[in-house]
């Protein structure tokens, strides 16, 4: 078995510190406390539920379930994901600009999985769709720039480096596969309709939110 784990761009640093981006990330550490402490009746309350969505009640919670996540393992990967992409993104769009960005996403991303099953049942929760939407807009915004990742196949780990449009690419390949098997057999699991929504999202709509200096910035 093995596995990457992204660590960072390799090859550019934000001018400005993420502020935002580690905002995103306390809040989901909070949110996620809250979850521990109040167990399955906090969930079941904020999570969102793709039948009651459609139906017209708890809309609410299109947006609060972007910040819940089912477990440790999932929030954990969730946020080494985004801590990897969401620096240089915010640093193009601005920080107002950018959280805008990221919520919408995570909405769209929410509602692509609702619209997909609009009678499950299964509750929905978690960042990724949000992220997908991240990393979409990093494929458009910097496809050439080398990503830092931990490389593991099983017992050995190494640190290397491999192109933005390639992990990126084959991440979201990976989506689609797994989307065409999950609506095959029709039953619940991890949200990768949302993943694919939130990523077309951010890749088609990421230049519309870059701040007007941002393409000064690239070229520099």
């Amino acid at each position: 078995m093995g596995g990457l784990i992204p660590l960072t761009d390799a090859s550019r640093r934000p001018v400005r510190t993420p502020l935002c981006t580690a905002f995103i990330i306390l809040a989901n550490a909070l949110v996620f406390l809250l979850e521990l402490t109040r167990g399955d009746a906090f969930v079941m309350q904020w999570a969102a539920i793709p039948s009651q969505i459609s139906s017209g009640h708890h809309l609410i919670t299109i947006l609060t379930a972007m910040f819940m996540h089912g477990s440790w393992s999932h929030i954990i990967g969730n946020m080494i994901f985004l801590w990897a992409f969401g620096p240089e993104i915010e640093d193009a769009m601005g920080r107002g600009r950018y959280l805008a960005f990221y919520l919408i996403g995570g909405l769209v991303a929410m509602l692509a999985q609702v619209a997909a099953s609009p009678h499950s049942t299964v509750p929905n929760l978690g960042a990724s769709g949000a992220i997908a939407a991240v990393m979409g807009a990093f494929l458009v915004t910097y496809p050439r720039d080398r990503i830092k990742v931990l490389l593991f196949i099983f017992i050995f780990v190494k640190v290397t480096f491999i192109p933005a449009a390639l992990l990126i690419i084959v991440w979201f390949l990976t989506q689609l596969v797994h989307a065409g098997e999950v609506a095959q057999v029709q039953t619940g699991g991890v949200a990768y309709l949302a993943h694919v929504g939130g990523f077309v999202f951010g890749a088609i709509t990421a230049r519309w939110f870059e701040a007007p200096n941002a393409a000064a910035q690239e070229a520099n």
